[in-house]
């Protein structure tokens, strides 16, 4: 019987896709298509999580049958991450003429990220303290117990590495290791190497011009290549949503979720209450927060359900580019620095929010001046090396609760709602990273104003997504 009732959730994902297709064929804009998609996995894990039981054997192996798209879309992103990093960040020093500038991009670039953690750190502290969250009220189960077990394994091989080391860590020793994503830090560690490869270029454009246009024109042929691939796995997006809103929302423990209520609310006060303040540095700009919105909607909708910050970066980049008008060298620096510096929610929000409904536990008084100051700096300064996958967050609360000498077993007890505060997590830091894009391009002068103020076209897919 189970199989047979897996069978028929499978064929309704069919028909869902099948939905998505025909709007494809009959050239509904990409947006509609992503939207609809979010919208028809909603539903489906709605009625799902209606009929079944989220851990029943049928949602089980459904889910296990929806991750095939889902999942696979975000294997597909995965995928192209790396070398869309290497070779956008070196295509972008072909067109610059002195080094310099890129100092100036990546001081800005990672300026605004690190600024924009202080700030979601202090927006999380409030939030924690106004909506009064303790760790001693949350009740403890095996699960939960397992969790914070776990915590306290992880927490050995954290504490063993120094600062000076954790700095190593960015530097690429293997720099085709790096490629294939084998360590957190590999984001950065591709960016540094591709910017090495980059001023050599400059350098040898002053000495040996031919050489360089050579080379200049093997960089815009994979550059072309890479791209194309981008539109291609770009495409399978509303398909890719669809399917893991659905898996998401059935799999769900809703019970476990209204018992941590409370937290629940406070944190995407808290992320909204950043997400504002992004339309606010905007605003300050002299830039349109409404057009931003609307123009980075679909980024956001894949990042929140996908949860992966690097699953994101090819729409995160394209959107940059191709909608706010930021300059190509600046929006892959910003995306990809993104990935892995300064993430509002996951490195920003989340561990300063765990922190204070811990302090009580251990005598800290979470309102005082000097916790605060504390908290918020090392909030900051840790947010380097955050993985931009599933996890990257614990790793952030661990690294502030272990500073702080705070215990981090009460971490785990909010296992039961990581996957949906996850969500709201990444795509605040997704778009915490758009944002240091367009405030570097702005200040440079390098923002394309007329992209960024142009209207979007709701009956025609945009140029990068076409189909």
């Amino acid at each position: 019987m189970d199989i047979f009732l897996t069978v028929v959730n499978i064929v309704v994902l069919l028909v869902l896709l099948g939905v998505l297709y025909y709007m494809q064929k009959k050239h509904v804009s990409f947006s509609k298509r992503v939207f609809t998609g979010l919208g028809l996995g909603v539903l489906f894990g709605i009625v799902l999580q209606l009929i079944y039981e989220p851990t029943s054997e049928v949602v089980v192996q459904s889910n296990d049958w929806f991750s095939l798209i889902g999942s696979g879309y975000v294997k597909l992103l995965q995928m192209i991450v790396m070398p869309l990093v290497f070779i956008s960040i070196i295509s972008a020093f072909t067109r610059l003429k002195k080094a310099s500038n890129i100092g100036k991009i990546s001081g800005l670039v990672i300026g605004t990220l690190l600024l924009t953690t202080a700030i979601s750190a202090g927006i999380g502290i409030a939030a924690a303290v106004g909506f009064d969250l303790k760790a001693i009220d949350i009740t403890s189960g095996d699960a939960e117990t397992l969790r914070g077990q776990q915590l306290e394994e992880s927490l050995t091989q954290v504490e063993s590495t120094t600062i000076p080391q954790k700095i190593l860590e960015f530097l690429p020793a293997n720099p085709f290791s790096d490629l294939t994503g084998a360590r957190p830090t590999s984001t950065i560690a591709v960016v540094i190497f591709a910017a090495f490869v980059g001023v050599a270029l400059l350098g040898i454009k002053r000495k040996n011009p031919e050489q360089a246009a050579f080379f200049e024109k093997i960089i815009e042929a994979v550059y072309t290549i890479i791209m194309r691939i981008v539109t291609l796995v770009l495409r399978l997006t509303p398909y890719g949503i669809l399917a893991l809103m659905a898996k998401t929302m059935a799999g769900s423990n809703l019970d476990a979720i209204v018992k941590l209520g409370k937290f629940v609310i406070a944190s995407y006060v808290a992320l909204i209450a950043m997400f504002i303040v992004h339309l606010i540095i905007l605003a300050a700009l002299k830039l349109s927060p409404a057009k931003y919105v609307k123009k980075v909607l679909p980024v956001l909708s894949f990042a929140f359900t996908s949860r992966t910050s690097a699953g994101t970066l090819p729409l995160n980049i394209d959107a940059q580019k191709s909608k706010l008008g930021v300059s190509e060298a600046i929006a892959n620096f910003s995306a990809s620095f993104g990935v892995s510096i300064g993430q509002n929610g996951c490195a920003g929000i989340y561990p300063a929010m765990v922190a204070v409904m811990i302090a009580p536990t251990v005598g800290i008084d979470p309102l005082s001046p000097g916790f605060i100051t504390s908290l918020i700096l090392v909030v900051m300064l840790s947010s380097f090396g955050v993985a931009g996958v599933g996890g990257g967050a614990t790793f952030a609360t661990l690294i502030v609760l272990s500073t702080l000498n705070m215990p981090v077993a009460l971490a785990g007890l909010l296992i039961s709602v990581e996957p949906l505060i996850d969500m709201g997590r990444t795509a605040l830091n997704v778009s915490g990273s758009m944002v240091s894009g367009v405030v570097a391009s702005k200040t440079l002068g390098e923002l394309d104003t007329d992209t960024y103020n142009k209207d979007i076209d709701v009956n025609t897919p945009s140029s990068s997504t076409a189909v």
